[in-house]
């Protein structure tokens, strides 16, 4: 494989599709020990404009703390039952 004028490379189709690379995928080089990595950068998920949303809703439902609910999904949290 060469590298072009602009300083190009084509991924091959297989590892693109292998690993989800797709036109407006953005990815990183990294040098580790004199050799060259491509990665896959994920998108970042900005979930500060989340914070505090559900708060209500777990009261509703019983919980007094996110913990709470998750432990309870877990089966770490041991709730009377209401039937």
């Amino acid at each position: 494989m060469k590298i072009g004028d602009p300083g190009q490379v084509t991924i091959p189709k297989k590892i693109r599709e292998e690993f989800g690379l797709g036109a407006n995928s953005e990815v990183e080089f990294r040098v580790v020990g004199g050799s060259i990595f491509l990665k896959k950068v994920h998108k970042r998920l900005y979930l500060s404009k989340w914070k505090g949303r559900c708060g209500k809703a777990f009261e509703r439902l019983g919980y007094s703390s996110v913990d709470e609910f998750i432990d309870d999904v877990r089966g770490r949290l041991s709730r009377p039952s209401t039937q």
